[in-house]
Parts: structure tokens; C-alpha cells; sequence
């Protein structure tokens, strides 16, 4: 029975008997005392037991759990709409930060992480005198976004609201038909090593597999068995002791191996079905062909045991350095993922060019590379010696970029983000204060290991060449390739606040006035 409330939809249950599938209600997160709102996915009954699993609404899919009817508060219970117009899928996952964006909430761990503070003290400069440079910064990036808009802006004036742009469905992006089934984690336990491991998100692992306590994994070859006896006389016949591939780099007890997605293709599938237990906006895990995968290891006398990884396509139109990134859950929080960002950085820098991560990028992952880029940002201005005696120290967005390897939209968005742009007397100039300093200290001494480039054994591939040699066998589709290549090129444009030539001063802590 459920008795109605305020409009419709809006109801009292006496009898969990009532809830379906849709119903948004509070209940007790596991493992806390709070109870937020929940909507409810599914429900299954076992041995004469209800169970219900419910999506938090606003937190990540990865805390989807299953609850019983004593988790629920069913005081206040919202049922969806009849007509079918509310929600009746389940997840309704916040928005991923874009950067640049504004600011990102982090817990009180995640912000020591994150190195540099977001606010600086107000200068003892006349306000007249110094801009707060993010406010130039937005009407100039908006008039260049504006620029760059392929429709009149007559039609973005006509209506209210335009279209949710999607992400690309093309390189690590395809994504499978998202119905409740691939919503809902389908393993409950995995076994990597000497880990027991619980998933965040739904793989498509075969149905056998997925009724099972347990999935084991081994760790060297990544192949799946369904008990630990049957992986138990798997790893008596398994010979491998490392990814397969080659070795790249090596120092102390880290190393990474390279393995291509067409030469190692099915060692490349179990590594994307791993990872898409701990991935949820990255699909694609059949073709692997256009991609190059580094597997990060440490060693003991056991052998090479996978830490995280990170994949890149082997020709990236959008000058994409990673499509995928990964830390394993066990080895999360000691600096392993801010060294998969490093080695991919190193590789661009190797390869004579600037990289940027695929985008949309997870929370987790947004936050780390905002603290990469921040901390090798600002350890590059620090660096930097006056060029005569009394002047400041100057530098360029391209020095920057070359000197890092980073794209300049994501030095830019970094700038923006620390706030170290100001506008003062005419030029833009970047100021670090000491609470920034000091943060930038601190974090640098969390980072025990960092990435040796004189430990890169490593010529980087013309996959071009290959590329060109592949689509002489059929010119029509070469010509058919080329075009439409042409077509969605999109032109690059400067952005206006600043010439990328131009240099930008220093100045430590305040900016010193001559009157």
C-alpha cells in the first residue's frame, strides 16, 4: 500500500512490497551512518530474501551496491512518473569537471595531493593597477570559443538550450549498446597476485564467469579462471613471469613493457576487460589493433607484477598521448599513477612532440593530471633564472610546451586553475605566492620516484609510414580517407589573451612597484 503525498509521485510505503525499479528513496550507504538519496535499478530475490541495487544519486557508479530492505527509508519514496517521462533507468552519474572548468570539490586527503592552492592572498598592489587575470582570461577564451562555433550564432540565440555534445565514438571510445544489464556491476570479487580486489564497474566477462564468488586472474598473462585450482594448473603451464612485449625502461624494481595490440592481441583483450572493472566511461575491449599498450611492473623473485597501465593509439589525429590510464586499486595513493603520467609525457617528449590525455577523463583521473601539471608546471617556473640583473625571470606558453611536453590548452587550463595569471600594466604576468611555493615543496617531496630518462631504451615508430603503405593497396579508400579527414579538420585557433611567443614575467611572491 502506499499512500500519496504532495502530487503523484511523492509516497508513503508501509510494504517495501510496493518498490519498483525507478523509485528514488534514502538509504544506508554500507559502511556509513548516512543515508542520501538512491534510486533503485534492480531488484532480485534470493532464498526468500529482497535485495536491491541502487545507484547513489550524485556519487560514482563504482559505490552501486547491493542492500537489503532494512538499508531503505521508505518515510519518503519517489516513484517514476507513469508516462515514463522520469527516470526509470537508475544512473544519473555527476558530471565529469572538464578543464578548465570551475573549481573541483576534493576531500581533505585529496587536496594535500594536489599541489599548489587554487587562491592566492590579494596582492598589496592598487587593484586598479592589477586584474585578477581569469576574468580577461574568460571573455577572451569565450570569444574564441564563440569564433570556433561551426553554427550561426542566430541559432544558439533562438534556442534555450542546445544539444549535450557527446564524446567521440571513434579510437578508445566505442563504447557497447548502455542498457541496465551493463549499468550494474556483474563481478563481485576478483583474485590478481596475492590481491583480492572488489570491482567498481560492469565488464563483459563471459556469463559463466559472472555468477562465480570469485573471479582468478593470472597476473602474468591475464587470462581468467574460475577457481584457484584451475589457476592453479594454468600457472603450472604458463611460462610468462612479465607482460609480453618489450621491456622498455627499467630502474630499481620499476619497469615498463611496450606490447602492441595487434602482436599480442589477446594478452591486449584481457588487459582492457581487466581494466574495465575499474573504468567506467572507456568501452572498448575487442579491437586492439590501433593500439600500443605500457604495462608499469615491479619486480620480486617471483617476477613482474602489473602496477597499472596506460594505452595510446598508434596514430592520433587529436596529438592524444594516452586513450586509457589506469592504476590497479592495490596500488592507488602511493604514486604510481602520477608515474604512468610522467612515462607517457617522457614518450611525447622523445617523440619531438606535445601530448594531451583522451578526453572525457574520469574524477579521479582529472584530479591527477590537474596535480601533474601543476607540479611539473610550476617546477619549470621555479627553475627559471632572471635573464640580466635586475629583471624577473620570462618565459613563453611554446617554452613551456616544449619544455614539458604538455599541450598548451592543458598549460593554459593549469594557469587559469592555480590562478598565477594576472594582468598588470599592460602585459600578462604570472605570479606564484608563497602559499603556493610551499605547497608545490611539500608535494615534491611526496613523489619518492619519478621517472629516469636516461633509463628509456626507446625509438619511437612511424606509424604513418605503415598507415601510407596500407592505404596504397586501395587507393579509393585512401582518397575517400583523405577527404573526409579534410572535411572534419577542424582549423586550430591562437588563443587571444596571450601570444604564445610572448614572454610572461615572474615574480615571487608579489610584484614589486617602481613608482
Amino acid at each position: 500500500m502506499k499512500v500519496e503525498m504532495e502530487n503523484d509521485y511523492n509516497t508513503i510505503c508501509d510494504s517495501v512490497s510496493s518498490l519498483i525499479e525507478g523509485c528514488r528513496l534514502s538509504v544506508r550507504m554500507k559502511g556509513t551512518n548516512d543515508w542520501p538519496l538512491a534510486e533503485i535499478i534492480s531488484i532480485k530475490e534470493a532464498i526468500g530474501v529482497k535485495e536491491y541495487y541502487v545507484h547513489y544519486v550524485d556519487f560514482n557508479k563504482r559505490l552501486d551496491e547491493w542492500v537489503t530492505e532494512h538499508d531503505l527509508d521508505t518515510r519518503k519514496v519517489h516513484f517514476p512518473r507513469k508516462d515514463g517521462g522520469g527516470s526509470n533507468t537508475g544512473v544519473s552519474t555527476p558530471k565529469k569537471a572538464q578543464i578548465g572548468s570551475g573549481p573541483v570539490v576534493l576531500t581533505q586527503s585529496q587536496s594535500a595531493n594536489v599541489s599548489g592552492a587554487v587562491s592566492r592572498p590579494s596582492s598589496p598592489v592598487n587593484n586598479t593597477e592589477l586584474l585578477n587575470g581569469n576574468a580577461v582570461l574568460a571573455a577572451a577564451l569565450q570569444k574564441r570559443m564563440n569564433r570556433k562555433r561551426k553554427i550561426p550564432s542566430l541559432e544558439s540565440e533562438d534556442s534555450n538550450e542546445g544539444p549535450v555534445p557527446q564524446p567521440r565514438q571513434s579510437g578508445s571510445m566505442v563504447s557497447h549498446h548502455d542498457d541496465i544489464v551493463t549499468r550494474m556491476k556483474n563481478i563481485d570479487l576478483i583474485e590478481l597476485g596475492k590481491h583480492r580486489i572488489k570491482p567498481w564497474y560492469f565488464a563483459p566477462y563471459p556469463q559463466e564467469m559472472v555468477n562465480l564468488d570469485c573471479i582468478y586472474i593470472c597476473e602474468f598473462c591475464l587470462k581468467y579462471r574460475k577457481s584457484r585450482k584451475c589457476l592453479e594448473r594454468h600457472l603450472k603451464k604458463c611460462n610468462l613471469r612479465h607482460p609480453p612485449g618489450n621491456e622498455i625502461y627499467r630502474k630499481d624494481i620499476i619497469s615498463f613493457f611496450e606490447i602492441d595490440g595487434r602482436k599480442n592481441k589477446v594478452y591486449a583483450q584481457n588487459l582492457c576487460l581487466l581494466a574495465k572493472l575499474f573504468l567506467d566511461h572507456k568501452t572498448l575491449y575487442y579491437d586492439t589493433d590501433p593500439f600500443l599498450f605500457y604495462v608499469m611492473t615491479v619486480f620480486d623473485n617471483r617476477g613482474f607484477h602489473i602496477v597499472g597501465y596506460f594505452s595510446k593509439e598508434k596514430e592520433s589525429t587529436e596529438d592524444y598521448n594516452v586513450a586509457c590510464i589506469l592504476t590497479m586499486p592495490p596500488y592507488q595513493r602511493k604514486g604510481y599513477g602520477k608515474l604512468l603520467i610522467e612515462f607517457s609525457y617522457e614518450l611525447s617528449k622523445f617523440e619531438g612532440k606535445t601530448g594531451s590525455p583522451e578526453k572525457p577523463l574520469s574524477d579521479l583521473g582529472l584530479l591527477s593530471y590537474r596535480s601533474y601539471w601543476a607540479q611539473t608546471i610550476l617546477e619549470i617556473l621555479l627553475d627559471m633564472k632572471p635573464v640580466g640583473d635586475n629583471e624577473k625571470p620570462q618565459i613563453t606558453i611554446n617554452e613551456i610546451c616544449e619544455l614539458t611536453s604538455i599541450k598548451k590548452e592543458d598549460v593554459i587550463s593549469t594557469l587559469q586553475n592555480l590562478n598565477l595569471i594576472n594582468y598588470y600594466k599592460g602585459q600578462y604576468i604570472i605570479t606564484l605566492s608563497r602559499d603556493i611555493i610551499e605547497n608545490h615543496h611539500r608535494a615534491m617531496e611526496s613523489r619518492k620516484i619519478r621517472i629516469d630518462p636516461k633509463c628509456l631504451h626507446w625509438v619511437p615508430k612511424d606509424w604513418g609510414k605503415r598507415a601510407k603503405w596500407n592505404q596504397s593497396q586501395n587507393r579509393r579508400s585512401s582518397r575517400g580517407l583523405s577527404l573526409s579527414s579534410q572535411v572534419n579538420a577542424e582549423v586550430e585557433v591562437k588563443p587571444d589573451w596571450v601570444d604564445l611567443e610572448e614572454p610572461l614575467l615572474i615574480a615571487l611572491d608579489q610584484i614589486q612597484v617602481n613608482v
